[in-house]
């Protein structure tokens, strides 16, 4: 695996309290940092603007902040909305460590869904948490090696499997013989409003494995293979969890998707309950999990299911802005610098460095960054966020200055970690402090 070794200085800087004899990336317990950083959460947009600012004065743009209170807040709302089911950490959602610490310190979370196998590796080495899901199927040899030979990673890190040809494929990278591996199975949470048929598909498609008659078959399938232990079973409703149900000035795709949304949630729930009486007929199992930040009310209701998943309603990406049932505030920023006034000093219009960071998915004016502050701003129709310069129109353009900065969010919760190697946290009125993203510490997972 790459990365520095335990104790290096990048372990250090992913855990600036380590040194003040603090948990590493646990919040501290006291009253004077929670009244220090929680107006922050409430404050006017001006206010923000200021805070940001003068936390980050000494540093020059682009860059990217964590306001911790607006973080914390957002775990809080999303542990409660999970009605006591323990929260599984999505990490592609994070990709910090310090953040994961931060997170996994607060009461209602356990455990890390990865998105990679080598990530996985990589945090069980760190002692992030010993209890790491790998939430896709891996084609790594070298990573699937490298978890064999390793007792430890073997212990903490359960892989993610739909097909004998996956198997296949594990058997091959960790040779003849290999020691237990463990395994999840993910169950097709897609809807097929059709008798099932697969014609008419609402939702990811992820795994073939759709009827508790599929599920129980590759159960069995697992159970006759040596090498392999099912522990346990993944779904995740994305056409609920992912799709904002209330998309601004579009009323009746609003009511289309609630619609689709309940119809699969009811059909969901029974074909789940059935699907997991099903398999632990054959194989006891450790956990149950499912959902996403979108989902957590409705996926917390069904008894099948004994764990969630969230990790973007961490940050409030503005994808989080188009859902009625919950309001994650800004956590996740970037500033960009005004290099140009291209209208004259007086124009509603600034031109930014940088700020390129479209979201994956769709493409689409809403996988585009947003400007946030100073509020007013948004970008330019004709040229939208550029690779080396991004253009903003609006009233409040005419304040800026050659070297203001713009604050922005992006789309998604985790992708913005790929393009800076650190995140800069805000807390109270203390300057900034620098804690390593994956990138910051050498690491890229795909």
């Amino acid at each position: 695996m790459s990365g520095n070794p335990v104790g290096s200085t990048a372990d250090q800087a992913a855990h600036p309290d380590a040194s003040h004899g603090v948990s590493a990336g646990i919040p501290r317990d006291t009253t004077a940092a929670v009244a220090a950083s929680a107006g922050l959460v409430t404050a006017g947009a001006d206010a923000r603007r200021a805070v940001y600012d003068r936390a980050t004065a000494g540093l020059d743009p682009p860059l990217a902040i964590v306001d911790l209170a607006a973080f914390d807040h957002n775990a809080a709302d999303l542990a409660r909305r999970a009605a006591g089911r323990p929260i599984r950490v999505a990490s592609k959602s994070v990709r910090c460590r310090y953040l994961l610490d931060r997170v996994l310190g607060r009461p209602g979370y356990a455990g890390v869904l990865c998105y990679s196998l080598r990530e996985a590796l990589f945090l069980c080495a760190r002692g992030t948490s010993d209890d790491l899901v790998v939430g896709y199927p891996t084609a790594d040899r070298g990573a699937i090696a490298a978890l064999a030979a390793d007792p430890a990673a073997r212990r903490s890190i359960t892989l993610m499997a739909d097909s004998a040809g996956q198997l296949d494929l594990i058997d091959q990278a960790a040779g003849t013989g290999h020691p237990e591996i463990r395994l999840c199975l993910e169950l097709d949470a897609s809807w097929r409003p059709l008798a099932g048929r697969a014609a008419v598909h609402i939702g990811a498609r992820r795994s073939p494995l759709h009827s508790p008659e599929q599920a129980a078959a590759f159960t069995r399938a697992v159970l006759a293979r040596p090498g392999f232990r099912l522990v346990g079973v993944m779904s995740y409703e994305a056409q609920i969890a992912g799709l904002g149900d209330a998309p601004p000035g579009r009323p009746v795709r609003a009511a289309a998707l609630r619609l689709i949304q309940r119809f699969s949630a009811s059909e969901l729930r029974e074909r789940r309950a059935e699907a997991i009486r099903q398999i632990r007929a054959l194989a006891p199992l450790e956990f149950v999990n499912g959902g996403g930040t979108g989902s957590l009310e409705v996926t917390a209701a069904d008894p099948s299911v004994t764990e969630l998943a969230a990790g973007s309603g961490l940050m409030g990406p503005t994808l989080f802005d188009a859902y009625r049932r919950f309001s994650p505030h800004p956590a996740l920023l970037y500033a960009l610098p005004v290099v140009r006034r291209p209208g004259g000093p007086n124009a509603p219009v600034a031109t930014l460095f940088s700020g390129g960071y479209p979201a994956s998915g769709p493409a689409g004016p809403d996988r585009l960054p947003s400007p946030y502050l100073p509020a007013g701003l948004k970008l330019s129709a004709t040229e939208g966020a550029g690779e080396v310069q991004t253009p903003v129109l609006g009233a409040a353009a005419s304040g800026l200055r050659i070297g203001d900065r713009v604050w922005l969010r992006h789309a998604k919760a985790g992708e913005l970690a790929e393009r800076f190697a650190e995140y800069y946290l805000v807390e109270g009125d203390a300057p900034a402090r620098a804690v390593p993203t994956y990138r910051g510490e050498g690491q890229c997972f795909g």
